[in-house]
């Protein structure tokens, strides 16, 4: 069920349900914060500095434990820092891919595939040599994407992944990953603050607070709630 109106949604692959959450000092991040993403939607999370939009993600992708409510998810779920360096940790773009699939223990012709597969969806198999430092910040999102998808992810979580590129990259990622979101099935919900990228989403919450206070087309919440019309 929705939590905000009361109507049946069909099998979300992200449900979060009464969630708080508050640092050891006490304060309070998350409060009762409650949404739904339905399978196969890209979903984007606004709000202001400190209402508690990367404290969420962390919570959805394991990095933090909540004090109380409830998370469900589907599975398998991949991440993407704000600082792809964060997360590159192999010299080359083919090894940090397939540096991922070290526990599924596959054959060397089955990580190969599944990294060429990964790569050709971001449009970057022609770079499988290509050493890490030397890639542009939009690249290496899309390595941290490609990753996920090598790993058969099912929902991505994206923490501000724009916020180091110049413009043009910017929606260059947005759009890339509103493609694989529709073309292979997957779920996603993605951090920003930039009103332009709500163009590519199929909706928004927006968190004040720690708690949603809006949702619904992106069109309907620039039109109607005073965050976008202050």
């Amino acid at each position: 069920m929705n939590p905000s109106n009361g109507v049946e949604t069909a099998s979300p692959a992200i449900r979060v349900r009464d969630l708080c959450f508050s640092w050891p000092s006490g304060d309070m991040v998350l409060q009762s914060c409650s949404l739904d993403v339905p399978k196969g939607e890209f979903w984007m999370l606004l709000g202001t500095n400190g209402s508690g939009k990367s404290t969420l993600l962390r919570l959805l992708a394991g990095l933090l434990q909540p004090q109380s409510g409830e998370i469900q998810m589907s599975r398998p779920v991949g991440f993407v820092f704000q600082n792809p360096d964060h997360q590159l940790v192999m010299p080359t773009v083919g090894a940090d891919v397939a540096f991922g699939l070290v526990e599924e223990k596959l054959s060397i012709a089955e990580v190969r595939q599944r990294v060429e597969s990964a790569l050709t969806a971001v449009n970057l198999l022609t770079l499988q040599r290509r050493p890490i430092y030397a890639l542009s910040g939009g690249q290496k999102q899309r390595i941290a994407i490609a990753g996920a998808i090598a790993r058969r992810c099912e929902v991505l979580l994206l923490d501000e992944p724009t916020a180091l590129l110049d413009p043009d990259s910017q929606l260059d990622l947005v759009a890339q990953v509103r493609q694989l979101v529709k073309s292979r099935g997957l779920t996603a919900l993605w951090v920003t603050h930039r009103l332009e990228e709500l163009d590519y989403c199929d909706g928004a919450f927006l968190l004040e607070k720690g708690s949603v206070v809006d949702q619904g087309s992106a069109q309907n919440l620039k039109l109607f709630n005073p965050y976008f019309n202050p």
